[in-house]
């Protein structure tokens, strides 16, 4: 394991490449044009700020009357080291967020992955929509998000109506 001062060095001499910054401020123009992108089109929605994150994840959370009734949120995130777009469910607590789990448990969950409450963890239900996502197709790929996050949120209501 490197130490910390070896660790910045390579940190150093990678950004003098150039590649990553340039490579990062894509993803985050992308997600700031995504996160618009939902919010101008979808009036039923409200969409939060867009979190930059460390290098891991960044993401923006959206909810609408019946999950904020809930205290419910959804996120659209990306996750830079799998370079893949996903969807969490996620509570604003992690008393709520256990108590979510549990209920699902219950249910048909279709293709989603139910998490487990535990450190760390901040989704109640994931679901993996795009990996290594098409940035150049900007329009289409914020389309393929959206279409999906609409399809989502209608199945989460739907499973909601069976847990409480």
């Amino acid at each position: 394991m490197m130490n910390i001062d070896e660790l910045i060095t390579e940190y150093q001499k990678q950004l003098k490449e150039g590649k990553i910054q340039l490579a990062y401020k894509g993803i985050m123009e992308f997600m700031s044009g995504l996160r618009s992108y939902i919010n101008d089109k979808y009036d039923d929605l409200s969409v939060g700020s867009l979190y930059f994150g460390y290098m891991d994840m960044s993401y923006f959370a959206i909810t609408n009357t019946i999950l904020r009734s809930k205290n419910l949120k959804i996120a659209v995130v990306y996750l830079h080291q799998d370079n893949c777009f996903e969807l969490w469910l996620s509570a604003t607590n992690k008393r709520l967020q256990a108590s979510y789990i549990n209920d699902f448990k219950k249910l048909d969950l279709k293709r989603y992955k139910l998490s487990k409450s535990m450190p760390h963890v901040d989704s109640i239900i994931e679901d993996r929509l795009l990996v290594n996502p098409k940035f150049d197709d900007q329009l289409g790929l914020k389309q393929e998000v959206s279409t999906s996050l609409i399809a989502f949120i209608s199945d989460i209501s739907a499973m909601l109506d069976q847990v409480k």
